[in-house]
């Protein structure tokens, strides 16, 4: 072979190792070793899913499994799904363990989260977790959002990478949300806290809202502006609730207490002020630094960076 032949395939080669490293790089440069933290989830009890929630949309794709205690919501081409909660909470504790669907699901979206837009259309509240099929290279991110007497405009979006892969298993997603601040947390690592600043009061959700997890077609904006849109090809999109976790103050304090999968009710006083106590006011040192973590690690969107966005960055930003 020719001098000028060997160096041509030397380049190839070279080529392929680069496209390859890329490539591993793009699936695995995000999956880390998280910090041990104290797991808040065990601090409250799992609630059946069929007896916490009820369907909302798309019926008949929902599924109740292992005696309730688990749900399928598919996607498809002609619905996606969702429940919502019986009950109506007015600050609170709410866990999931999901498991995501496999395979290529960009524009695909997966959220839990709180809502009173029922109620209050035109001033109401939100805290969101959303899933989102990024792209095409089958990546799933996490959004956090919060609304507070307001419309979308008012969203306040903060995105991370995840440091696993959240379709192999289930991984569990939580909301601590009380009088001085809102925590999202993944795994029970902290990733954002939203604190309630008496400064800014109105900015807080302060309304009871009802607890949503719905899976649905999000191709106009979940993946870079609507790039990758889902490919029905690859449905049904089919994504697993379990350990669901429902301990708030019910607005309707005379409702029937939900009985926990253990076969017991929760505490009266549990449902009347489960996370306003001493011990919820503020994080822990240790989920203090790992939240710090997660956030160099893993974040690569925070609104109050979004200077195009914002030409006056939000009052908590600065």
């Amino acid at each position: 072979m020719a001098l000028w032949q060997q160096k041509q395939v030397l380049s190839v080669l070279l080529l392929i190792i680069l496209c390859l490293v890329n490539f591993v790089s793009s699936h695995e440069n995000h999956f880390y070793t998280a910090p041990i933290v104290t797991p808040l989830t065990d601090s409250f009890p799992h609630v059946q899913v069929d007896l916490g929630f009820s369907k909302s949309f798309g019926a008949s794709n929902i599924q109740f499994l292992s005696n309730g205690s688990m749900a399928t919501l598919a996607l498809d081409k002609n619905s996606g799904s969702g429940l919502v909660s019986r009950s109506r909470y007015y600050y609170g504790f709410f866990s999931a363990a999901i498991k995501l669907p496999s395979g290529l699901s960009s524009g695909v979206v997966v959220a839990f989260y709180m809502s009173n837009a029922d109620v209050f259309p035109h001033n109401h509240d939100e805290i969101d977790i959303e899933l989102l099929g990024h792209d095409k290279s089958n990546d799933w991110v996490i959004q956090t959002n919060i609304y507070a007497n307001g419309s979308v405009s008012t969203g306040r979006e903060e995105k991370f990478y995840l440091w696993f892969n959240p379709t192999e298993k289930f991984h569990h997603y939580s909301i601590l949300w009380n009088n001085y601040h809102t925590v999202f947390l993944v795994d029970n690592i902290p990733v954002r806290e939203f604190t309630h600043n008496s400064k800014y009061p109105s900015i807080y959700p302060s309304k009871p809202m009802s607890l949503y997890a719905t899976i649905w077609d999000g191709s106009e904006w979940a993946t870079h502006g609507g790039k990758y849109p889902v490919n029905y090809k690859y449905a049904p999109f089919v994504v697993s609730f379990t350990d669901m976790e429902l301990s708030g103050s019910k607005s309707n304090p005379t409702e029937t207490p939900v009985p926990s999968s253990c076969g017991k009710s929760l505490s009266s006083s549990l449902l009347l002020d489960p996370v306003n106590g001493p011990e919820f006011m503020k994080l822990s040192q240790q989920q203090i630094e790992a939240m710090d973590w997660a956030r160099r690690k893993l974040m690569f969107y925070s609104y109050c960076n979004d200077r195009p966005r914002f030409k006056v960055l939000p009052p908590e930003c600065h």
